[in-house]
């Protein structure tokens, strides 16, 4: 592959994933570059479904392999949710904090562990065919109150007792390391290193 869109619009997470597609020495692009101003509807009942609708989708807008993820934060102490809701938690239109302060206001005084983990499903499709899926995960706590200015999402709030840090307190050299989206990455890099070699 000379070029890959990324299936988002979001500029934090299509940095993230530039740096994490560096072993396929392609150029990455975004919805944005090419254009495409469609919105896909996220309605599956997962993670890996939502996925598996933008690629499929948007690989028949695009003349180059689309890759979609869908990923969010499940929290155990509200039966999973945001899940696959994550980005809508707090309604259209709200803003990251928004969505950190709903979901800190629901925790309070629960008494449950805050026990949580992110999820992130990749899917790769060309052309309207699905080549390749994988998922990736990561555990944490969700933090009493937020913590670092990196990242994007529920990062100030996922605290990964590994370092000892928030994902928005990680480095970019960290979270690349650590991450769903990272773990993800290279579950899918080797299915695709596998497929090549076949």
């Amino acid at each position: 592959m000379k070029q890959l869109v990324i299936a988002t619009r979001n500029s934090g997470k299509l940095r993230e994933f530039r740096d994490l597609l560096l072993p396929l020495k392609c150029v990455v692009l975004s919805l944005t570059d090419m254009s495409i101003d469609a919105d896909v509807e996220e309605s599956g009942s997962s993670f890996a479904e939502n996925a598996r609708l933008k690629a499929l989708e948007y690989s028949r807008l695009a003349a180059i392999p689309v890759l979609a993820d869908d990923s969010g934060l499940e929290v155990e102490a509200l039966n999973g949710r945001p899940g696959v809701h994550s980005a809508r938690y707090a309604g259209q239109g709200a803003s990251d904090s928004d969505r950190i302060r709903k979901l800190l206001r629901e925790l309070e005084g629960s008494g449950r562990p805050r026990n949580a983990r992110f999820v992130c499903a990749l899917a790769l499709a060309r052309n309207g065919n699905l080549l390749v899926e994988s998922e990736g995960e990561c555990r944490g706590i969700i933090a009493p109150e937020p913590q670092g200015t990196n990242g994007f999402g529920y990062d100030p709030v996922f605290y990964f007792p590994e370092l000892k840090k928030t994902y928005a307190e990680l480095t970019g050299e960290e979270k690349n390391r650590h991450s769903h989206r990272a773990h993800a990455v290279a579950s899918l890099l080797r299915k695709l290193i596998g497929t090549q070699k076949r």
